[in-house]
């Protein structure tokens, strides 16, 4: 039978007091920071877990944090913010913390319901991943408990948000396919549907602005309707060389709907993505993207929620994490 390992094992095997391993594992002050260090090294590499359920009665904490991601961004062919909550999940861990996912349906969303979880109190704090309703958004901070937005922002300046930096990261690849001869450049997303996507679409008409490029207003082309469901792509009559897609999967999207029009990726119309996820790599042709950086969105996420629940005054603003293009072979040298 396996021994459960407990803090008088940690304290006898460092010489220390139970006492000593027990503000070292909960962070207290009168330790030092080198002492707790060593002690948390030999506390994990003996196998010790906190027990969160004796902790959680002890301390009114439920030792879980809710991670809630609107039903629009869930379903088989969308698989970005899944993978985000895999991040979160496991980071959540290294403090011992675990994470409850919550799909937010359209019609609780738009009735205004708070998840269950919320009501029974079995979270100390919300991750809200992806955008949700203005509305929602106002029931939201009015909850008595800490929240951080991920992937998202919006005019609420009294809600912490971390994002990556969809500005500059559209900016960037829309740059490189002005450095690659493209001048006739389309946008492909719906402008309404999200902060990022309006960001994105931002970063690459700057990029159009600093090179004297006008934009066509016949090349900014709806992806999705005002729910957020994603809709047949409509080509332009008068084709660009190059789009600037708002997501890889889009761009995946796109590449399909050219092909099935008789044209070529890259060799007649070239496309980019962003996300850097499943669809940049399972396409045909492997889409050039901005990488985003979802495991230190998350644990920039995670570290203020933490925080936040010690110091409920404690605010972050709105924190930026750059991404990085990859270049790929779905762009032409024209």
């Amino acid at each position: 039978m396996i021994k459960n390992i407990t803090m008088k094992d940690i304290a006898d095997k460092l010489g220390v007091s139970k006492v000593t391993v027990s503000k070292a594992l909960n962070d207290k002050e009168g330790v030092s920071d080198e002492l707790k260090q060593k002690i948390k090294i030999v506390a994990e590499d003996m196998g010790y877990r906190i027990n969160t359920l004796a902790k959680s009665l002890k301390e009114s904490n439920s030792y879980n944090i809710g991670v809630i991601i609107a039903e629009k961004f869930t379903g088989n062919n969308k698989s970005f913010y899944l993978s985000f909550y895999k991040y979160i999940s496991r980071i959540l861990e290294e403090y011992h913390y675990t994470a409850i996912l919550n799909i937010l349906n359209y019609e609780d969303e738009a009735q205004l319901n708070l998840p269950r979880i919320y009501y029974e109190r079995k979270v100390d704090g919300f991750i809200i991943l992806g955008q949700v309703s203005k509305n929602y958004i106002e029931i939201l901070k009015n909850i008595d408990l800490p929240i951080v937005f991920l992937d998202f922002y919006d005019e609420h300046i009294d809600i912490d948000s971390v994002i990556t930096d969809n500005f500059y990261g559209a900016y960037e690849i829309t740059n490189y396919l002005i450095r690659n001869g493209h001048r006739k450049i389309a946008y492909v997303g719906n402008l309404n549907a999200t902060s990022s996507i309006q960001d994105r679409f931002l970063g690459y008409y700057k990029s159009l602005l600093e090179h004297r490029i006008e934009m066509n207003n016949d090349y900014v082309i709806n992806d999705r309707d005002k729910n957020g469901k994603v809709i047949e792509l409509q080509l332009p009559s008068d084709m660009p060389t190059a789009f600037v897609c708002n997501c890889d999967m889009i761009a995946y999207n796109l590449i399909k709907k050219l092909q099935e029009n008789d044209y070529r990726v890259p060799e007649d119309c070239s496309v980019v993505g962003f996300d850097n996820d499943i669809y940049s790599t399972i396409s045909e042709v492997k889409i050039t993207t901005v990488e985003v950086n979802m495991e230190e969105m998350a644990r920039t996420a995670i570290k203020c929620i933490i925080e936040k629940m010690t110091n409920p005054k404690q605010r972050y603003g709105r924190i930026s994490i750059k991404g990085n293009v990859l270049i790929k072979n779905s762009v032409r040298t024209i």
